[in-house]
């Protein structure tokens, strides 16, 4: 049972972490872009709500990991 909890967390840690990667990307990209700097700002306010999720993501698998650990 806690074997699929641990696994589970680990899986939603590893998406949050995909998702992080992919918004370092994003904004590396707009920045090589050189666009202005309200262009720019515009950018990364787009990249910020999937950051966030992406962050959240990988809070809640680490603690579904912790756990998963501790109850097994």
């Amino acid at each position: 049972m806690f074997d699929i909890i641990v696994w589970g967390g680990a899986a939603l840690s590893l998406a949050g972490l995909v998702g992080l990667v992919w918004c370092i990307l994003r904004v590396m990209k707009a920045r090589k872009a050189g666009l202005s700097d309200d262009e720019l700002r515009t950018a990364v306010q787009g990249v910020l709500p999937w950051n966030m999720a992406s962050l959240f993501l990988s809070v809640i698998g680490l603690m579904l990991v912790i756990l998963g650990i501790s109850f097994g």
